[in-house]
Order: C-alpha cells, then sequence, then structure tokens
C-alpha cells in the first residue's frame, strides 16, 4: 500500500496527468468533485476511480491526463468500507437521503446480527439498490426511482471478503468491510436487515482503502485549493500527484529500447524474443523505457501488441 511519503516531491515541478486521492466530503457526488478539479486545473481530461454517494465519505482517487486510463485496473481492485445501520428506520434509497417512510423502536442483539453475517461472505448475488446509478433500459436507475416509476434491476455477482462488527450501542452498529468490483454497501445494509427481519438504514459510510491507495494519501479539496495556486493552466503540482504506474502494481514491467518504444508509441507492435520468452501468452505486460511508463501491451503469440498508450511522460522519477 502506498503510504503518504510516496506523493511526488517535484520542487515546484507541475504535471498533466496522474493520480489524486481526494477525501470526499459528505453531500458532494464523485461528479462534484470531478467538476470543481476541472475547473481548479483548468483540465478537461480528468476522471474518477470507485463512485461514492453523496452522503459518503473518504477515498475517492481522481486521474488526470494518461491516469484516466488506468481507472479500469483501479476500479476492479478490493475496497475498504466502514459503515453504520441505524435501526428502527426505513428508506426507499436504504440511506437518510430519502424521506423515512416507516419507523419503529426495535433493535437486534449483536450475537443474532454476527450469526448472520457469514451469509454473505464470498461470492453472491447482489441486487443493485434502486436509488443507483445502475442503467435500465439506458436510464439511470436513480431517475426512474425519483419518478416513481416501478422497474426491475437484475442481480449480479459480487464478492465480499470479509465483514466484522466493529461496535453495537443503543440503536447503531458499526461494521467493516472489504469488497470487490461493482459492490453496493447500501444493498448489503438492505439485504441484513431483510435477513434479520428488521428495519434498517445507512446513517455512516467511509471508504479507507481502494486498492493500493488509504487515507493517508488523501487531500481534502480545501487543500488541493491552496496548494494549487501557483500552477499553470492545465497543470497540477508534483506535490500532489501520484504516478499512474502505482495501480498497475500488479501488472509484470518489461524494459524495452528506445526503437520499441516508439513502436509502441506509435500503436504498432514489437518483438523480443528475450523478453517474450519470459511472458505469458496473452497477459498484460507494463512497458517502461528508461523506468518510465509508456503503455500496456498484450502479449501475443509472436509479439507485443500495444493496448493503451501513454502519450507522455510526466514524472521524473529521480523526484519519487
Amino acid at each position: 500500500m502506498i503510504q503518504s511519503g510516496s506523493k511526488i516531491k517535484s520542487n515546484n515541478n507541475f504535471f498533466s496527468s496522474g493520480w489524486i486521492c481526494v477525501n470526499k466530503p459528505m453531500n458532494l457526488s464523485s461528479f462534484d468533485v470531478v467538476r470543481k478539479l476541472k475547473k481548479i486545473f483548468s483540465l478537461n481530461k480528468v476522471g474518477h476511480a470507485g463512485t461514492l454517494d453523496p452522503l459518503a465519505t473518504g477515498i475517492l482517487p481522481i486521474a488526470f491526463g494518461n491516469a484516466t486510463k488506468t481507472i479500469p485496473y483501479l476500479v476492479s481492485s478490493k475496497k475498504k468500507y466502514r459503515f453504520t445501520i441505524l435501526w428502527g428506520v426505513k428508506t426507499l434509497s436504504h440511506d437518510l437521503e430519502a424521506e423515512i417512510i416507516e419507523e419503529n423502536n426495535f433493535v437486534p442483539t449483536e450475537n443474532n446480527i454476527k450469526k448472520i453475517l457469514s451469509n454473505f461472505e464470498g461470492e453472491i448475488f447482489q441486487r443493485p439498490p434502486k436509488y443507483s446509478a445502475v442503467k435500465v433500459d439506458g436510464k439511470r436507475a436513480y431517475n426512474l426511482a425519483r419518478k416513481g416509476i416501478d422497474f426491475a434491476i437484475n442481480e449480479k455477482k459480487v464478492k465480499l471478503y470479509d465483514i466484522t462488527l466493529l461496535d453495537h450501542k443503543n440503536n447503531k452498529t458499526e461494521f467493516s468491510t472489504t469488497v470487490g468490483k461493482g459492490f453496493y454497501i447500501r444493498s448489503l445494509v438492505r439485504d441484513i436487515c431483510e435477513k434479520l427481519g428488521v428495519l434498517g438504514v445507512i446513517s455512516s459510510l467511509e471508504r479507507y482503502e481502494l486498492g493500493p491507495f488509504s487515507l493517508e494519501n488523501t487531500f481534502s479539496l480545501e487543500t488541493i485549493e491552496k496548494l494549487v495556486h501557483s500552477a499553470p493552466a492545465g497543470m497540477v503540482g508534483g506535490d500532489l500527484l501520484i504516478p499512474l504506474s502505482e495501480v498497475l502494481d500488479d501488472i509484470p514491467a518489461l524494459l524495452i529500447s528506445n526503437k520499441e518504444a516508439k513502436r509502441i508509441q506509435q500503436g504498432q507492435s514489437f518483438f523480443n524474443d528475450c523478453l517474450h520468452k519470459n511472458s505469458k501468452l496473452g497477459s498484460e505486460v507494463l512497458l517502461l523505457k528508461d523506468k518510465r511508463p509508456i503503455g500496456l501491451a498484450t502479449v501475443g503469440e509472436n509479439s507485443f501488441k500495444p493496448k493503451k498508450v501513454f502519450s507522455e511522460e510526466i514524472f521524473n522519477l529521480r523526484s519519487i
């Protein structure tokens, strides 16, 4: 996992690509954060990995420039959350964003909660919340739900690696969990309540790890605004950035020559017998020139075929 000391120390250098981890505050959507950062940095090529609900807080990785090409690799990573269930309340969104439609005073016991948690571990089929960004017949589910339109969402296979009850007092219970791609914590809360036969909603949610990133990597939006006042338009201060290659740690890296790098950057395949015989057919490799990532390639039967090309190199590795 990246620690805070791994951030770039660039002595007033500025770059147009890389990752910034924002500690997202409550009441902002992930898109709101991207929009604010586009304005701060005067950049258009900006994206986020792993959407957080407006009421959620924690790690929201933001990709700039070429780093946007590595978003799918980070989205597929494990994620760790802390969340709290408020018992005795029901809403259509399974959180406190929607109107309360039912209430009571019943709170399940800690022992009964622990007994049912194993039902949700491993690979399971989960139905996303109706108040989510899932598309139904080409339309966002949350738009249909807000209009009161009746519709169904198909279940999908997701993975929950572990779940732990951290605290249980009064009418609230706190948990931590590790999940895979496409997992909805609100759906988990809904299903826990249904399994127990009780009312409950998620009242707080924080993502504290995502792939190689942890909360120690994050900056608040206010801090970012203060640190970038001297950055040129369309550029980001190096002190904020994490190299795009950090999210590709699980992919084998190969050093290639200038000639091979030129072919890759022109979208052409190349062959290197020494590298090829030590690479797995069909796998992906990260290509480095002078220790700098220039692209991703697929190992073919007799060549390395470009998959994603990084059009510019944004980090001086001597400053990492």
